[in-house]
């Protein structure tokens, strides 16, 4: 009897530790970047946020939807490359060339164009679902399972832009800023 005891709790614990390394080998890897879409999300309208077409990306971290809206990806912030009086404040503040800036935005762009348009993805809400210019804010998944918004930072196209209360992922990409500035990755070459 105390044998089969003994037994049982070697099993369990060889269960429980086989489990603890699969877990830690799925999170490892950026598997923790990626989401399978499994529902219909909405942002209080009829659209389906689980499954929408990016029709063109206009910048950066600026996306137009199938259904005529706007998207801007949370808590990143790419360069202007469009004349607006962001690029000039951001071209005094930062001591840069309003051209340079523009050839920054670009590359942001080009990546981002190449990640996601034309392509369906699954949006992730935070607290705030629209910002003030009425585009719809959130965290945007790859058709095959990856996460957009920390994947332009990951690949450095993005500096982090944290508004409260929409946060939920400020710390993984501020890691992943780190990470691509350390490595010199993207716009900081």
């Amino acid at each position: 009897m105390k044998k089969n005891i003994i037994q049982n709790k070697k099993i369990i614990l060889s269960l429980l530790l086989g489990f603890l390394v699969l877990a830690g080998y799925l999170f490892s890897n950026n598997s923790g970047l990626r989401f399978t879409p499994k529902e219909h999300i909405s942002a209080g309208d009829n659209s389906d946020y689980g499954n929408i077409l990016v029709t063109r990306v206009v910048d950066g971290d600026t996306l137009k939807l199938e259904n005529g809206k706007y998207l801007r990806l949370i808590g990143i912030d790419t360069p202007e490359m469009h004349e607006s009086a962001k690029l000039h404040r951001d071209a005094q503040r930062s001591k840069q060339s309003v051209w340079e800036i523009k050839k920054l935005g670009r590359q942001s762009y080009e990546f981002t164009r190449q990640m996601a348009q034309g392509k369906r993805v699954r949006l992730e809400f935070d607290k705030e679902k629209y910002d003030k210019y009425k585009r719809i804010l959130a965290y945007v998944y790859l058709p095959d399972g990856r996460f957009l918004n920390a994947l332009i930072v990951e690949e450095g196209y993005a500096s982090l832009m944290a508004y409260p209360p929409n946060v939920k992922y400020a710390d993984l990409f501020s890691s992943l800023y780190q990470q691509a500035r350390k490595n010199k990755r993207g716009l900081w070459k």
